[in-house]
C-alpha cells in the first residue's frame, strides 16, 4: 500500500469514528431544548392541576390568612368575612401579620373579630402554630386562604395539624395569563413542585416538628 493510499484509508476512518458523533449530537441537543421548552410551557398546567386545591367558599368558625402575600389575601379574606362566611379571622405569619390585619379593618372587617399569630416562618408551622388558637376559638370547621399555587400544601398542613376541624381551601386566584406564568422571571411554580414533594415525604414519614414555641415578638414589631 503506498502512502498516498494509506494516508486516505486514515482520512476515511476518522470522517467514520465521527459520524456517529454528528448524527446523534446534534439531534440529541436538539431534543433537550424541545423538551426544555415544552416542561416551562407545560408548568403552569401541571400547577394548577397538581398544587391547586379550590373549594367552594361555605360558612365556616374561623378564617385563618397565611402571610406572605399580604394584599392580596387581605382582600380575599376581608371579602369573606364581609360575606359572613365565618365570624372570626386568624392571620398566621411572622413578617406581614400585622400589616394584614391593618389592611383587613381598613377593608371593614371588625378588629375585634382578628388574632394573629406571628411566629410561624414556613407554611407547617403556620397550620402547627395556628392550632392552639383555633383550639381555644372552638372552631371546627374553617377556611384556609393563601396563594393558588400554594393551597394543596397548605389545606394539607392543615388538615395534619388539626385533623378535628374540617378545612376548606379557597386561595387567591391566578389572574396572570398562563404564558406569563411560563415565560415570567418569578420562580414560585419551580420551587413550589420540590416543596409539596418535601412536605407529603415528610409526613409519610412522621417527620413533621410538633413543638410549639413560647411567644415572642414579630419581625414587624423588632423592626
Amino acid at each position: 500500500m503506498t502512502a498516498v493510499n494509506a494516508h486516505s484509508v486514515t482520512v476515511s476512518d476518522e470522517r467514520v469514528r465521527r459520524l456517529p458523533l454528528r448524527e446523534y449530537l446534534f439531534p440529541a441537543i436538539g431534543l433537550v431544548a424541545v423538551l426544555t421548552v415544552l416542561s416551562v410551557l407545560s408548568l403552569p398546567l401541571l400547577a394548577q392541576k397538581f398544587l391547586t386545591i379550590q373549594d367552594q367558599p361555605a360558612k365556616v368558625d374561623v378564617i385563618v390568612v397565611l402571610g406572605g402575600d399580604g394584599p392580596a389575601r387581605a382582600k380575599l379574606a376581608a371579602s369573606l368575612w364581609l360575606g359572613k362566611f365565618a365570624p372570626r379571622v386568624l392571620i398566621s405569619g411572622d413578617g406581614d401579620c400585622y400589616w394584614i390585619k391593618t389592611a383587613m379593618v381598613e377593608r371593614g372587617v371588625d378588629e375585634k373579630a382578628i388574632d394573629v399569630e406571628c411566629q410561624s416562618g414556613t407554611t407547617w408551622e403556620n397550620a402547627l402554630y395556628s392550632a392552639p388558637y383555633v383550639k381555644r376559638m372552638g372552631a371546627r370547621s374553617g377556611i384556609v386562604v393563601t396563594s393558588w399555587y400554594a393551597s394543596r400544601r397548605a389545606i394539607t398542613s392543615f388538615h395534619a395539624a388539626s385533623p378535628d376541624v374540617h378545612w376548606l381551601s379557597v386561595p387567591v386566584t391566578n389572574l396572570q395569563p398562563l404564558w406569563k406564568l411560563a415565560i415570567g422571571t418569578d420562580t414560585y411554580l419551580q420551587k413550589e413542585f420540590p416543596k409539596l414533594i418535601w412536605y407529603t415525604v415528610r409526613g409519610w414519614l412522621g417527620l413533621n416538628s410538633t413543638f410549639v414555641p413560647a411567644p415572642f415578638p414579630s419581625r414587624e414589631v423588632r423592626a
